[in-house]
């Protein structure tokens, strides 16, 4: 085992320190070309994975740029700065770190290509920018290490894939380069670890003690959850209580909208005035920075938060963390509950907090996955080729190459070494000539070979104009919030379609205060203070997740049980009944019922294949059984079931489930759907056929979308086998419509389909027909009026 350099164990001995195993053994495998560290959070791995580059940077004989350090965040990269400067300063390291962040200066930016600190923390998309100018090779000259933080976010995203053909390109560049993953929470390491090597050399991985499991439990609450909905308000009176009780909280939520809605019900019912902030990521970045900044120094009792919350920036005194809503995935979970008790070897702790009787079950199975060690995670399809086009014309901002060689390059990063030389030459044939129906438009002839052969751009002039557009982040197109008077200071942004909707006078929340929609003032939304307890319109809308496969399957074991005892008695019972009245569903068999209700005929299908499918499930099923003459009036999906209603029984629902028949259904409604063309739009900006930015001026979302719904149209019409057609085609089935876990559902079940035709609704049928839309009452008395129709149904249902 190597040991510390003396300056280091005096810094370690003079802190009442020692170094952990895997920090030192990571510098025993110091010259790994690849490994990937496993750590618990807490445990000092971003530390471990600096030891080296401390370590060969304290004899102050190396110039230029040492060490790359990626994370997935703007902040975690600022917070590991500060984190590195008490170790350099206090044992006077001859090393400069910098940051290089979008909301770095141009003039910094400029400064750090021709003279690099020897450490430079960064981000996928400011990496890729990097490596797209001229001087890119002089820039990493003498690049020795890359350091890949929380690498298990960006292996489930094309951030991802841009980071891993970035490291390709690096590679080429520096050959010599070790390539070093931290990551807390991977449910399959082997994968991750494919991902982070150069294909074909292995990749070392490296597991540290995995510490005490976390301290997880429900939380107690005096009210019972509700049959439906997401709030989680009847829990506020439970959770300040907690807070008290704790240091710091953090208060995850899975959206932004109930974040905002949280937080307003918390701040209503906090009597004592306890400082509460909310963090997520529409809020204004100022904003985030404050709430932030008191996190540090202690000044807040707890803070809401979202996924901008999930990451390792160490805020030392969190010692609760709270998740509101089912976590819908372990992993997800796993890392929110790491953020609390940040130390070596010490347990975190954390409270469930599940918004409806449903999601007691989901929870309940969650907490047995963290308790089983069960992470969940989906296999990763074949590297996104809109992904693989924006890197090709960001290799050529940065020189002539030739074809044969950056294919050849781009094989060796982990999600693309499948890709075929036919998909390779089709997305370069779409790089320089837009393809067959673009191909007579000089927009699009955009690359071009020179006479020995290799490939450049056209027009110089375009690198401005491709830089500028780099990325893979696509959020719903936004709009900035801002105060009408008081020198216009920003709030934060909301979705364009939400904006859309807002009439003058309409009120709503964002950054935890409700304010008045004024107007709308060069696509920015102007608002004032409103003097009102409750806002008009909740929120805007933000992600939604899916629960994830193998949490479905452990509900559906769960449902094969004898008796509950790990449930609170009121689900337990609800479950019971359930049981009584019609069955549970079962794994491996597809529970259909059918009802009469109000008037109305209903099917209620138990498939479990998470929100975005099911939707989709709705959608084409009510389309065939329109076909089918049953007059289908509507539908409500939820993660777990779907249930449509109209004037006509169905006698058989098995036809219905035909597979083919269900495919070429998907295919009718996807293709004038606006679902494939926001996805085009999407695969458009990245792969660089449609600019969202310009030097002039950044386009509206209305703009980017009427040029591209053009596209498309046209593409459909005259060259539907275009490459753009079918990487939408890929990233619909995939992600928006998930037909994939519609498949996984058919080929789980078979043809066991337990049809229980009843004469009434079922226990577990009943909270569907009080989701979001399905009961519509409004005004005043909305809860009131809700809560007596959830007592109506659950009485009709056998519950009352």
């Amino acid at each position: 085992m190597s040991s510390l350099p003396t300056r280091f164990e005096t810094w370690f001995a003079e802190r009442g320190w020692s170094i952990h195993p895997h920090q030192s053994q990571m510098l025993d495998r110091a010259s790994a070309a690849s490994l990937l560290l496993i750590a618990p959070t807490g445990g000092g791995k971003t530390l471990a994975g600096f030891l080296p580059t401390l370590v060969e940077l304290a004899d102050g004989d190396h110039e230029g740029l040492h060490t790359l350090y990626v994370s997935p965040l703007k902040a975690l990269a600022a917070d590991i700065r500060r984190n590195l400067s008490t170790p350099i300063e206090e044992m006077s390291l001859p090393i400069r770190v910098e940051d290089r962040t979008g909301d770095t200066p141009s003039s910094r930016k400029r400064r750090q290509r021709a003279d690099p600190p020897h450490i430079l923390l960064t981000t996928p998309e400011s990496l890729a920018l990097m490596t797209s100018y001229e001087d890119a090779a002089r820039t990493f000259r003498g690049l020795k290490r890359i350091v890949v933080d929380e690498i298990h976010a960006l292996a489930d995203s094309k951030r991802g894939d841009q980071l891993f053909l970035a490291l390709a390109r690096l590679q080429r560049l520096c050959p010599d380069l070790r390539r070093v993953g931290l990551s807390a929470t991977v449910e399959d390491p082997q994968a991750i670890a494919r991902l982070l090597a150069r294909h074909p050399d292995p990749c070392e991985i490296l597991h540290a003690d995995p510490g005490p499991d976390p301290d997880i439990r429900m939380l107690e609450t005096e009210e019972n959850p509700p049959w439906s909905g997401g709030g989680g308000a009847y829990a506020i009176p439970a959770v300040l209580e907690q807070i008290r009780q704790h240091k710091i909280t953090l208060i995850f939520h899975n959206t932004r909208a109930q974040a905002e809605i949280f937080f307003h019900n918390l701040w209503l019912a906090n009597e004592d005035a306890l400082p509460i902030g909310i963090h997520h990521g529409s809020l204004d970045r100022q904003q985030r920075e404050r709430v932030e900044k008191a996190m540090v120094q202690g000044k807040l009792r707890a803070v809401v938060c979202t996924g901008s919350l999930d990451l390792g920036i160490d805020w030392g005194d969190v010692d609760l963390v709270i998740q509101v809503g089912a976590p819908k995935n372990v992993k997800r979970l796993v890392q929110r509950i790491g953020r609390a008790n940040h130390r070596y070897n010490a347990p975190s702790k954390a409270l469930l907090v599940p918004a409806n009787r449903f999601e007691v079950v989901e929870c309940v199975a969650a907490l047995e996955a963290v308790k089983a060690h069960d992470l969940d995670g989906d296999p990763r399809g074949p590297g996104p080729r809109d992904v693989l086009c924006q890197h090709i014309l960001a290799t050529a901002c940065a020189g002539p190459f030739a074809a044969d060689d950056l294919f050849a390059e781009v094989k060796t990063a982990g999600a693309y070494v499948s890709l075929t030389r036919a998909q390779f030459d089709a997305c370069m044939d779409f790089c320089a000539t837009g393809g067959y129906a673009l191909r007579a438009y000089d927009r699009w002839q955009r690359l071009m070979q020179n006479a020995e052969g290799l490939w450049h751009l056209r027009d110089p002039r375009a690198s401005q104009l491709i830089r500028m557009n780099l990325g893979t982040i696509h959020d719903s197109d936004k709009l900035k919030v801002r105060m009408r008077y008081g020198g216009g200071r920003p709030l934060g942004e909301v979705e364009e379609h939400f904006a859309s909707q807002l009439n003058a006078g309409d009120t709503f929340l964002i950054g935890g205060r409700i304010v008045r929609y004024e107007g709308l003032k060069e696509m920015t939304v102007e608002v004032t203070r409103a003097a009102v307890r409750k806002p008009k319109i909740a929120v805007f809308s933000g992600t939604k997740f899916a629960t994830s496969t193998q949490l479905s399957h452990r509900i559906l074991r769960m449902f094969q049980q004898d008796s509950w005892p790990a449930l609170p008695r009121h689900t337990a019972e609800w479950l019971a009944l359930q049981r009584e009245v019609s069955s549970l569903p079962q794994p491996g068999r597809l529970l259909i019922e059918s009802f009469p209700h109000d008037g109305r005929q209903h099917l209620c299908l138990y498939g479990f294949a998470g929100r975005n499918a099911q939707q989709t499930l709705g959608l084409i099923l009510t389309k065939r059984m329109e076909e089918m003459g049953l007059d289908p009036l509507g539908f409500v999906s939820t993660d777990y079931a779907t249930l449509i209603w109209g004037l006509e029984a169905v006698r058989d629902p098995a036809p219905l489930l035909d597979r083919s028949a269900l495919l070429d259904g998907l295919d009718r409604w996807l293709a004038g759907n606006a679902v494939m063309k926001r996805t085009f739009r999407v695969a458009a900006h990245i792969a660089g056929l449609i600019q969202r930015n310009a030097p002039q001026a950044r386009k509206t979302g209305r703009q980017a979308t009427f040029s591209s719904d053009i596209l498309y149209d046209t593409l459909m019409k005259y060259d539907p086998d275009h490459l753009l057609l079918d990487i939408t085609r890929e990233e619909a089935m995939r992600g928006l419509v998930d037909f994939g876990r519609i498949e996984e559902m058919l080929d789980r079940v078979g043809d066991r389909i337990d049809w229980t035709p009843l004469e009434r609704v079922s226990p577990l049928a009943a909270p569907l027909f009080l989701e979001v839309g399905k009961v519509p009452v409004e005004g005043a008395a909305q809860e009131r009026l809700v809560a007596e129709e959830a007592e109506r149904l659950m009485s009709e249902a056998g519950l009352a």
